[in-house]
């Protein structure tokens, strides 16, 4: 059922702020347990995931990655004889957010059997919340078992001088804009920040990319922030480490944006992309009415209760949470959290061990990340650093990616680099990071030896096919056992 505003009220077991794909795998895994769920919306079904962020940012950055790898092959880079077409990428880009409608995904809450009500949701003290409707019109729900806000999170931008009149984007403009400016300017070295320029300087613009620390990509293996600043450079992008936007100035808030950086300079450009963090969405979703803070981001047991709430009504997955900032981080959380709440309806008791049935564990020591730049980079579990800071007695291991044959086979001149964490007391991997062209689907082979703790004498037997990229498996531990 698909509902609006209609000032009547309604019962559920469960509901569900928000209908990103955090949300929509609550609402899905609540179904199936045999509990009535609401899910509000204020904007689209799917959420930024799949409006503004992950699908269509891959769908721009996936015709730069092709004709990279086609150029990076003799015999097919003879073959290519032009650049990307603009307008087929764009097009392409479109076809995956539906161009920006939501039908299909709000047909899928139909078809799980969970009403859709759309409109603005606001927690009303415990278990209530009020929908205001677009049309005026107000609907308040009552939740027997939970209510979980699956809200998600905003960009930020820094409230520089002339900032509001010099209209910057943000990653949402970035995913979705219809023209390509002549000249980029992006502020921010995370992967946003990374990804948006890459997409756009092969489109055709010119980008500058700001970056206010010493290196890019500073919550990975510093390598991979090296080979991708490598990548960028060779690409056309001007790189700047060390630097930060002190001033906007769009005049009349048209034409060119002026950037002043803080050693004096300017830089003109056509638009300015802030990819600077983010920030919960709970400042106006009532959470005063249940003694929390809005615009908090909200603390949460290894279930995804909101530590603070009495009674364990509350439940927070995604973003909001702050936990891991990743799609199918909040999608995990998710389907754990739905599975929680569905047991405890059913008067049992959670498993909230460590890797149980209803604790995400993983969020701890697994969480899987693909940066999708040339080259790519795939990263799961510690970094060398943080397994140190944690005070494990580890065993970095690093091995030369292009060495591997299949990876020569890949693509001419493959540069690329591999390193694994070893936990020398457990004998098992607790981080691994790849970085060069297609490591992406390497990734969730690490993601399993690290979420599955399989002892390296174990992997030993785990053997790579040859000739490819995956043989790297088999150099990193001939490398680990000397």
């Amino acid at each position: 059922m698909n509902s609006g505003g209609d000032n009547s009220e309604s019962v559920y077991d469960v509901i569900v702020l928000g209908a990103g794909p955090a949300g929509e795998n609550v609402a899905d895994r609540v179904r199936a347990a045999g509990l009535t769920c609401a899910i509000v919306e204020s904007e689209l079904v799917g959420g930024e995931c799949s409006y503004w962020a992950c699908m269509p940012s891959k769908a721009l950055l996936r015709p730069v990655q092709a004709l990279a790898a086609a150029r990076s092959v003799g015999g097919a880079a003879q073959a290519v004889t032009g650049g990307l077409d603009v307008a087929a990428v764009l097009a392409r880009r479109d076809g995956f957010t539906s161009n920006w409608k939501d039908d299909g995904q709000a047909e899928w809450v139909d078809e799980i059997g969970a009403d859709l009500v759309r409109g603005h949701g606001r927690l009303d003290g415990p278990r209530r919340v009020v929908v205001r409707a677009t049309d005026g019109g107000s609907r308040t729900l009552t939740a027997r078992h939970a209510v979980v806000v699956a809200t998600g999170s905003r960009a930020m931008v820094p409230p520089l001088p002339g900032v509001e009149t010099a209209r910057p984007w943000t990653s949402r403009e970035a995913t979705s804009a219809t023209q390509v400016p002549a000249r980029l300017a992006v502020v921010g070295g995370g992967v946003v920040g990374v990804e948006m320029a890459t997409a756009w300087q092969a489109l055709g613009s010119h980008v500058t990319l700001l970056v206010r620390g010493s290196a890019l990509l500073d919550q990975v293996e510093p390598f991979a922030g090296e080979l991708v600043a490598e990548g960028l450079t060779e690409a056309g992008v001007d790189v700047r480490l060390g630097v930060s936007a002190t001033q906007l100035r769009r005049p009349d808030g048209g034409g060119p944006v002026t950037v002043t950086l803080d050693d004096g300079s300017q830089l003109e450009a056509d638009e300015i992309l802030f990819a600077t963090g983010r920030a919960p969405r709970t400042d106006d979703i009532g959470l005063d009415s249940v003694g929390l803070e809005p615009g908090s981001w909200l603390d949460v047991d290894e279930m995804c209760r909101v530590a603070a709430v009495e009674d364990g009504w509350l439940y927070a997955v995604g973003d909001v949470n702050h936990r891991a900032l990743l799609t199918h981080q909040g999608k995990y959380q998710a389907r754990l959290t739905g599975d929680a709440i569905g047991v405890r309806a059913a008067g049992r008791e959670p498993d909230t061990r460590p890797w149980g049935a209803h604790a995400a564990t993983a969020d701890h020591d697994a969480v899987p990340q693909v940066v999708f730049t040339h080259p790519e980079v795939a990263a799961v579990g510690l970094t060398a650093r943080q397994a140190a800071e944690k005070g494990l007695r580890t065993r970095v291991v690093d091995y030369d990616l292009g060495s591997v044959a299949g990876a020569s086979l890949y693509a001419d001149g493959y540069r690329g680099r591999a390193r694994m964490v070893v936990d020398l007391d457990r004998d098992c991997l607790v981080g691994v990071t790849f970085a060069g062209p297609g490591v992406g689907e390497l990734l969730h082979s690490a993601t399993v030896a690290v979420a599955g703790q399989v002892p390296v004498t174990r992997l030993w037997h785990a053997v790579p096919a040859y000739p490819t990229v995956s043989e790297v498996w088999l150099r990193l531990l001939e490398t680990y056992r000397g």
